[in-house]
């Protein structure tokens, strides 16, 4: 019998206490091994691509949606930067990709503001308002399938394939990734160009010449898409540094040098992201010509110095200036029931626990432990939890309680963390890591094709989502066509009674009702059609008109009927 030190000859493996290697697999074995994971790849996206394919056919346009789309056209046929400043053009860019391929008529001699451009190119210029929505977030739904190319990347060089297709899969199945990745609206741009960054950055520790000039261009597509990427900025900075010094040999005495060169990479970074920024304004209007098209604030003190002393395009900074204005307006929330003006510190918080599926919370919790616990992932902890505890935080401290998908970027990079579950050395990781996957899996696909309004298991399912949250969560315009089809097909020829809170037109869709709102009480006799969010922040005559009436039917979980 060989002893220890002999076997170690023989095997590599057994000098770190591993088994001896057994003998190599056949030739069908190989074969499969080598096309298992490809396979799976391909499968999870397809799902994920026809969900979001099918969702984007049936839904109406969300409140945001018509601005961007309307903005898109403009750049395309007035090649100018001038509505909805508040976001910068590459979102908008990408969408008039889709735009461009619809090709839609446009009026020039529009002149009204941008929350009436969109419904002015939809409903009133002679455009298919079905099709072109439907063009308009292909590049969006594109865009996201390839952002789970990435999370797959970015789990297989810390996880191994085995990690890699577990958070593809809760990436793939994610309730809030599949609703708003299916829209043309910016916050999955924003946050996959983020998690691109981070994941460039996580390699450079190998080879940062070409790695952290891609991080800085890939971080500057974040922050040319939202304005709220802004916080990552300085955190993705500091990750360069200490990708570009543990690229250094561990042994060198010239630590002065190594501190330069990591000083080096993080002002590229920043250098690429402006330059990015910089670029799509240069995309859109080479002369960079800006003429605001409504009032901008002015910005007073470190946040008005912060602004000035931003190396962006005007445009920009006075998109800046807009977003401060905005923050400083009494919105209102409606949290568990609760309808409340300003914010709540709590309320992402709290929203992410009634829309993130069960199993995707247990994974996510495990995920962010096993990376900070194990030594050999405990170097990509920085990279995974810092920059989304960061934005979380910046998120919270915002005024405008609206939904999730102002952290949709935590199912991008939790996805990757919870990947590395399988990592532990013990035999049920893998088995459990495999069921809640499951679990997330089973309760996406029993949501579908209400994604807007999910909601997990403990709180009741999409149905009852309306009872605790509002906005985006529930109820963001999106089921008008549905309600045109159900009117149709359950009532016809009844009176109707509408309080629609969405960008969309009633009437395009065949809709003929009226606001029971100005007429005496009453007057309102047959259907009465409330929004959910209309109904949760329901006052005066309103919410009598709701009390003195009863529910006989819900369209699409955000939409509720009433008879009076």
């Amino acid at each position: 019998m060989m002893t220890r030190e002999q076997q170690s000859v023989l095997d590599p493996a057994a000098r770190d206490g591993a088994p001896p290697q057994r003998a190599a697999p056949g030739p069908r074995r190989r074969l499969a091994a080598r096309w298992s994971v490809p396979v799976l790849v391909f499968l999870l996206l397809a799902q994920m691509a026809f969900a979001m394919v099918s969702t984007a056919v049936r839904q109406t346009p969300t409140i945001d949606e018509p601005v961007y789309v309307g903005t898109a056209a403009d750049y395309l046929h007035e090649h100018e930067v001038r509505y909805n400043p508040e976001h910068p053009p590459l979102g908008k860019l990408v969408i008039a990709a889709g735009v461009a391929l619809a090709d839609p008529r446009v009026d020039p001699s529009f002149t009204g503001d941008q929350g009436a451009l969109g419904r002015h190119l939809l409903y009133e210029s002679g455009n298919d308002p079905w099709r072109l929505m439907l063009w308009a977030r292909l590049p969006v739904i594109a865009l996201t399938l390839l952002f789970g190319l990435v999370v797959f990347a970015f789990a297989r060089d810390l996880a191994g394939p085995v990690g890699a297709v577990a958070a593809l899969a809760l990436y793939a199945f994610s309730p809030d990734l599949i609703a708003h990745g299916s829209l043309a609206t910016l916050d999955v741009p924003a946050a996959g160009f983020l998690l691109t960054s981070v994941w460039l950055l996580w390699r450079a520790r190998r080879r940062p010449r070409l790695y952290v000039p891609l991080a800085g261009a890939a971080l500057g597509a974040a922050l040319a898409t939202k304005m709220s990427a802004l916080p990552a900025l300085p955190v993705l900075m500091a990750l360069a540094v200490v990708s570009v010094w543990c690229s250094g040999r561990a042994g060198s005495r010239d630590r002065r040098g190594r501190l330069l060169r990591a000083a080096a990479g993080a002002g590229l970074v920043a250098l690429a992201a402006v330059t990015v920024v910089w670029m799509t304004y240069l995309v859109v209007d080479p002369r960079l010509r800006w003429a605001p098209q409504q009032q901008v604030p002015t910005v007073h003190g470190l946040r008005g110095l912060l602004v000035d002393l931003m190396p962006f395009p005007e445009a920009y900074r006075d998109g800046m200036r807009i977003q401060f204005g905005l923050e400083n307006y009494p919105w209102q929330g409606f949290l568990f029931g609760r309808l409340y003006t300003g914010s709540l510190w709590y309320y992402l918080p709290a929203a992410l626990l009634v829309k993130t599926p069960l199993g995707l919370l247990a994974l996510w919790t495990a995920g962010a432990v096993v990376v900070v616990a194990l030594r050999r992932l405990r170097p990509a902890a920085p990279y995974l939890l810092v920059p989304s505890g960061v934005l979380l935080a910046a998120a919270m401290d915002g005024s405008r309680d609206f939904g999730t998908r102002y952290v949709v970027f935590l199912p991008m990079f939790l996805a990757v963390a919870a990947g590395c579950v399988v990592t532990v050395r013990r035999r049920w990781a893998p088995v459990v890591t495999g069921a809640l996957a499951l679990f997330v899996a089973v309760s996406s696909l029993l949501a579908y094709p209400y994604y807007l309004p999910y909601s997990n298991e403990a709180f009741g399912g999409p149905e009852q989502t309306h009872l605790r949250l509002h906005d985006s969560n529930v109820d963001w315009g999106q089921d008008l066509g549905r309600l045109a089809d159900r009117l149709r097909e359950r009532y016809p020829g009844e009176r109707v009674w509408l309080v629609y809170k969405g960008s969309g037109v009633a009437s395009s869709y065949g809709i003929e009702a009226s606001d029971p709102r100005e007429v005496p009480a009453a007057d309102v006799r047959g259907l009465l059609v409330v929004s959910d969010s209309a109904v949760a922040k329901a006052q005066g005559r309103l919410k009598a008109l709701i009390a003195g009436s009863r529910p006989v039917d819900e369209v699409g979980h955000s939409i509720t009927i009433y008879r009076r």
